[in-house]
């Protein structure tokens, strides 16, 4: 028997703002987090607006002695972390540590890391590259802090998907506990590439939004005007446990994660495949694996990013595997008022969703007044909207293809 698995904390650190509340806050708010980039001088970019987390202090989850060891999408996760451990109260001791496992991904990792590195060893000599310079940089060492950071001698992975790691990080720890190796995960994603060659490289793509002139208004998912995505920047983690082991040590669980599913286009390296096919069969693979019909699904939080072909071809996947029932779901992309954090956003669009279903309130896409006559869902445009939501699906699909779902309910003893 596949144990039931829930969810029992989440962490937040957005480009709304550090911390699950204030991000929620302003999330329903319907405020953007995107601003001109600040981390270097972007003019001559073609992109010089993103999402970066603001007011984050380092100290405040780094000590000092550390914080040289490691790039910053690292320090997000730890901070993300963090707070996922605080919310859930999950203690881990002697007895259980090895039953504890973390599962954390980044779709780019230290790249920050790679740019100084790199200027130093060219301006000053190899002899001045710092001795933590591939440990610092390398995808794997986020969970491997947040394992030492916790005493979590469980499983320690790490998964690297493009725009589908915090997703796949979720659906892999759910596997893990489900079947047995684990009691207990803390899994998500986190990025942080606001540097100038991400942004020179996913401009050189014609991948992002060029409406620099109006940030906040710039990530406009499913509207006639988008013209790309706003890079991101943050962490989402949820810690998940088999539910015997959380009701044992008086857990409350927020929410149930009942279904994953995962797929690849095997069509392009970027683009989507334009019927698609790869997340008709993610969405469908999950549900199946939920054992849970369509039309049982209330709301779906898109992957929504914000481009011409990405949101054309979601509505249509959407259309596919929901049939009558799509018109009657509530749709909404969080990446209009965050832009797209890469491989942190499915980690941070996970916490979000299992929010909406605890709390019943959706959260808005903003920006969409002027709808695309082939993106004809529901939206919740501009608005928060109440909903008694018990299922809700989260979608997310990266580069090259891959695809991941997860499927979350209201949880029910």
């Amino acid at each position: 028997m596949k144990r039931r698995v829930v969810v029992t904390g989440l962490g937040l650190l957005t480009p709304l703002a550090v911390g699950n509340e204030a991000s929620w806050d302003r999330l329903i708010s319907g405020q953007s987090g995107v601003r001109p980039i600040t981390r270097f001088d972007a003019s001559g970019y073609a992109a010089t607006i993103a999402g970066e987390v603001p007011g984050f202090n380092q100290e405040d989850f780094i000590p000092k002695k550390e914080m040289k060891k490691m790039d910053l999408f690292i320090k997000y996760a730890l901070a993300a972390a963090q707070f996922a451990m605080e919310d859930s109260a999950l203690e881990i001791n002697d007895e259980n540590a090895d039953r504890v496992g973390v599962y954390m991904g980044s779709g780019i990792g230290g790249l920050s890391t790679i740019e100084r590195q790199h200027a130093a060893l060219l301006e000053r000599g190899p002899s001045r590259m710092t001795p933590f310079f591939i440990v610092g940089l390398i995808v794997n060492l986020a969970s491997g802090w947040v394992s030492m950071r916790h005493g979590a001698k469980g499983p320690n992975l790490a998964v690297a998907t493009a725009c589908a790691t915090g997703c796949h990080a979720i659906g892999e720890s759910y596997r893990i506990i489900q079947y047995g190796t684990a009691d207990a995960m803390i899994a998500g994603g986190s990025e942080a590439v606001v540097t100038p060659t991400a942004v020179a490289g996913f401009s050189a793509m014609r991948a992002l939004s060029t409406r620099n002139d109006e940030p906040e208004r710039a990530s406009r998912p499913f509207d006639r005007t988008r013209d790309g995505f706003v890079m991101g920047e943050g962490a989402g983690v949820l810690v998940l446990e088999a539910l015997d082991f959380a009701l044992a040590r008086g857990a409350e669980p927020i929410a149930e994660i009942v279904g994953y599913g995962a797929s690849g286009d095997a069509y392009h390296i970027s683009a989507p495949s334009p019927d698609g096919d790869g997340p008709i069969r993610a969405m469908r693979n999950t549900l199946s694996d939920a054992g849970v019909a369509p039309q049982e699904v209330d709301y779906i939080n898109a992957h929504g990013t914000s481009t011409p072909a990405g949101d054309r071809m979601e509505t249509l996947a959407v259309k596919t595997v929901f049939g009558e029932h799509a018109r009657k779901l509530s749709i909404s992309s969080t990446k209009s008022m965050m832009g797209h954090l890469l491989g942190a956003a499915g980690g941070v669009e996970s916490a979000i969703t299992v929010l909406a279903i605890q709390r019943g309130m959706i959260p808005p896409t903003i920006n969409l007044h002027n709808p695309d006559p082939e993106c004809d869902l529901d939206y919740v445009p501009n608005e928060a909207r109440k909903a008694d939501l018990r299922y809700a699906l989260n979608n997310s699909f990266g580069f090259g293809g891959t695809n991941a779902c997860l499927l979350f309910k209201r949880y029910e003893a």
